[in-house]
């Protein structure tokens, strides 16, 4: 027998219930550990739930810079489209790599034509570069006064599917 039993048993006989050497009611010993358990499911369920919202932050910061990528890469076509005025249908056309910029080594000899050729061809290598899937496209409308041309941007986004931006550029001629 313990010194502790002795003494329970001589308050208990006073009508007085035990005490722990905290000095709290013997009822009440592991409470604390059971508050403990609980305040540490409830920071669990917390931890869960931010965790799931990073992961849903990382995926629209993701969607984000897609998005941010596709209306950049129609910006910079529509600005090639400006500069080359007179390149107009031929924008419409094929991609091809006529090494009309200084950066490829080419000369700087090459008709509006040729010289839209190779701005499809940079801009579509940038969109396969940049973007999952990416590809692009421009069409022509020589009708419209001024002329215009619809830029289109296409994309697979994880969780989507396909994505297009589509920017309509009215250009007047020179």
């Amino acid at each position: 027998m313990t010194v502790a039993a002795p003494l329970r048993a001589a308050l208990s006989a006073r009508g007085a219930s035990a005490r722990t050497p905290l000095g709290l009611p013997e009822q009440v010993r592991g409470f604390s550990l059971l508050e403990a358990m609980v305040a540490l499911v409830v920071l669990s369920v917390g931890m869960l739930g931010i965790a799931a919202l990073h992961g849903q932050s990382l995926a629209a910061s993701r969607t984000a810079q897609l998005r941010t990528q596709a209306v950049n890469l129609a910006g910079d076509m529509a600005d090639r489209i400006r500069v080359n005025r007179l390149g107009a249908a031929a924008y419409a056309g094929a991609a091809e790599n006529n090494q009309c910029d200084p950066q490829s080594g080419g000369g700087v000899d090459c008709t509006p034509a040729q010289m839209a050729a190779h701005d499809l061809f940079v801009w579509q290598a940038q969109l396969a570069r940049l973007l999952p899937n990416g590809a692009g496209s421009v069409d022509y409308d020589g009708s419209a006064d001024p002329p215009t041309y619809t830029i289109g941007v296409s994309w697979t986004e994880p969780g989507e599917g396909t994505l297009t931006y589509s920017l309509v550029v009215r250009v007047p001629e020179f």
